[in-house]
């Protein structure tokens, strides 16, 4: 591994920076895995997992199980990295990795989340060892479609477990959680997201002759207005109000003097539990119609939000970051989607924990160094306090 001339030489590392490089030194752009969950199985199998590979299309993914009684904790992570993008701008090449002398690790999946799953493993491979005839049951649940389309990667592991009654009870998800400091911040549920494209359609024709076309874009305005204007709900104590955002807007053939015939429209709701998927789709479709616009409207369901506002994982998470690091994290559940949307659905306690987020999908990738070795003895405390 290249490492500055001011880093510890390579000897020194720890077991949970070893394991991070060499996950990170694959390139597994969405869904290619690139051999990481190898790496991962083989560890595991060495500690008494029983390890299911599930491709699913072009997507591996793997559910191991350690135990045979008692509840289930399992650790939930992906190993596909979004794209490096202009390898130029990078300071040191993206599937590389290098410690520089401000002791950071760099590269590509250094905090999303090849450093997690380097953690995750450790800290089994510690707990195993300390307590080998421990309560309860340990579990991974690894996919290399968390970047992509997520179709056949978590969802489908998720819907074969449900299949099979499989038991998950517990679910930590390496997620990038942290903002300032690691574990200041841990995930414990996530907002909805709820997509739409509206395609308005109206009569092309010349500019110059208004009265024998009708302008879609005109149409649709004022409808559009009382969509960013609509009250949604106030949200909760857990969730903020629900947001209405349109992203892209798309007409007109290029040409001045022409009125477009089509518009389409893409928007997307962050949603809260205050409301349901079917309550949104219902009032922008009352919306819409009592605007008298002519439209079809497609939705994409991208997951419903999920909360763990309470029980034993969030007591073991939360003693357990205090204990390590000696500061009580904050519970949000701000951000993005995450694959924990999938895994809550089997009524799993759900949270998110892992290294700070502030290079994420980013050039120039980088985690602390030290983070990762703090990150995995957290989650070694959670085992402890959840089984022993």
């Amino acid at each position: 591994m290249p490492l500055s001339d001011t880093a510890e030489p390579a000897t020194t590392l720890s077991p949970t920076l070893e394991l991070a490089i060499d996950l990170m030194r694959r390139p597994s752009v969405t869904p290619d895995d690139a051999g990481c969950q190898d790496v991962m199985i083989e560890r595991l199998e060495r500690l008494g997992f029983h390890v299911q590979r599930l491709p699913f299309g072009d997507v591996v993914n793997f559910w191991a199980v350690r135990g045979h009684h008692g509840p289930v904790l399992a650790f939930a992570g992906h190993t596909d990295v979004v794209p490096s993008g202009p390898e130029s701008q990078w300071h040191t090449p993206p599937f590389a990795p290098q410690i520089n002398a401000e002791g950071e690790l760099c590269g590509r999946g250094a905090a999303d989340m090849k450093g997690s799953l380097a953690a995750m493993i450790t800290a089994v491979e510690r707990f195993v060892a300390a307590h080998p005839e421990h309560d309860g049951r340990l579990a991974f649940l690894i996919t290399s479609d968390e970047e992509g389309p997520a179709r056949d990667g978590t969802r489908a592991v998720v819907e074969h477990l449900r299949e099979a009654h499989e038991r998950l009870d517990y679910c930590i998800v390496g997620e990038p959680s942290s903002t300032a400091r690691l574990g200041d911040v841990i995930k414990n549920g996530r907002r909805g997201s709820l997509g739409g494209v509206l395609h308005v359609h109206g009569v092309q024709g010349h500019v110059a002759y208004p009265h024998l076309a009708r302008n879609p874009i005109h149409d649709a305005a004022p409808a559009l207005d009382a969509l960013c204007r609509e009250h949604w709900d106030a949200g909760n104590d857990f969730f903020p109000a629900t947001s209405f955002q349109i992203s892209n807007i798309r007409s007109g053939t290029g040409a001045t003097n022409v009125i477009p015939g089509e518009l389409e429209v893409v928007f997307n709701f962050r949603y809260s539990t205050e409301v349901t998927h079917e309550q949104l789709r219902e009032r922008t479709e009352a919306i819409l119609d009592a605007h008298g616009l002519d439209y079809r409207l497609d939705w994409t369901l991208n997951g419903e939000p999920f909360l763990t506002a309470e029980g034993d994982l969030i007591e073991a998470t939360l003693a357990g970051v205090e204990e390590i690091v000696g500061q009580r994290p904050e519970l949000s559940t701000a951000g993005g989607t995450s694959d924990g949307r999938f895994i809550a659905t089997l009524g799993s306690q759900v949270v998110e924990l892992g290294p700070l987020n502030a290079t994420i999908h980013k050039v120039n990738e980088r985690v602390r160094a030290a983070d990762l070795d703090t990150l995995s003895r957290i989650y070694e405390t959670i085992m402890r306090r959840l089984f022993t």
